[in-house]
């Protein structure tokens, strides 16, 4: 891929759209695509890895298990440590949310 905004969808795709950038032992680096996806309700991510993310493009909110919530718009980033439960409530639905993350272990 030469352009993180290449071959974006035109319309709602039916589940995001995860592709490995690069990887390495200790990391992996993803382009996401989301048009309304949600983490489905009463389930939670708490991966192994830490998790470092930035909405390129669109917007999300993201529910932690103290019932904080993040709204993210083009240019935020986050950093989430290993083990910590979250889950994606929002994405937008009327333009293509585009996230770059990368999943790492110390």
């Amino acid at each position: 891929m030469r352009n993180l905004f290449a071959d974006l969808p035109s319309e709602s795709l039916p589940d995001e759209l995860f592709e490995t950038l690069c990887s390495g032992k200790k990391f992996e680096l993803k382009r996401i695509i989301s048009t309304g996806q949600t983490t489905a309700e009463n389930e939670w991510y708490e991966q192994d890895s830490h998790e470092w993310f930035v909405v390129l493009k669109g917007e999300a909110k993201i529910l932690f298990a103290d019932n904080s919530v993040r709204h993210l718009f083009p240019g935020d980033c986050l950093q989430i440590p290993a083990k910590t439960k979250h889950r994606v409530i929002y994405t937008s639905t009327t333009k293509v949310t585009v996230w770059l993350v990368i999943y790492y272990f110390d």
